[in-house]
């Protein structure tokens, strides 16, 4: 993970998200999406570095790490993409930022945002409960239609994926930490 990343950065792709939103979504809702995709992104690189520094500690034990990143300030789940009608499970992955972006040119990308989001918000209920529940990025009402809303959840993935979020060091968090982008 970087160290560098700039206030500059930030408001770079918070802009970048706005321009993705603009015209389609309501201002007043663009907080809703950018600033949910920035937490998501925030809290994967933070684990995603918490993973790495544990594995060099504990090797290939994926058991001990797990339970390390357990203990973290907000835990990321494993989900579950299931089909509709059997319940059966088509896919499981990390419930992270990553996985996400992995499947951006999914055809129901706003539908594995939701999941990921839910299964954040179930894992973390003490810090968490209730507070994703009424941001839907399968929207056909607030993001368009499919192939519409596909593109814009597309370009904003992308956008959030340039952005390389330094953890909170104490001793350097005033330097490198961004404070919160600017209102689009």
């Amino acid at each position: 993970m970087s160290d560098q990343v700039t206030q500059q950065d930030v408001n770079s792709t918070a802009w970048a998200a706005c321009d993705t939103f603009r015209g389609v979504v309501d201002p007043a809702q663009y907080k809703d999406y950018i600033l949910v995709m920035l937490f998501l992104k925030y809290i994967s690189d933070l684990w995603q570095e918490h993973y790495e520094t544990y594995r060099k500690q504990y090797g290939d034990d994926d058991e001990r790490i797990r339970r390390k990143l357990d203990r973290e300030r907000f835990t990321l789940p494993f989900v579950e993409f299931k089909d509709e009608k059997t319940g059966k499970v088509i896919e499981r992955f990390a419930g992270d930022f990553n996985s996400i972006y992995e499947r951006r040119n999914a055809a129901n990308i706003g539908e594995l945002i939701n999941i990921v989001l839910d299964g954040i918000e179930d894992a973390n209920k003490a810090k968490l409960d209730r507070v994703f529940r009424n941001i839907d990025f399968n929207s056909e009402a607030n993001l368009g239609q499919t192939k519409d809303r596909n593109r814009r959840l597309k370009n904003l993935l992308e956008d959030f994926a340039k952005l390389d979020l330094p953890s909170p060091n104490p001793a350097t968090a005033s330097a490198t930490r961004p404070a919160a982008p600017p209102a689009c």
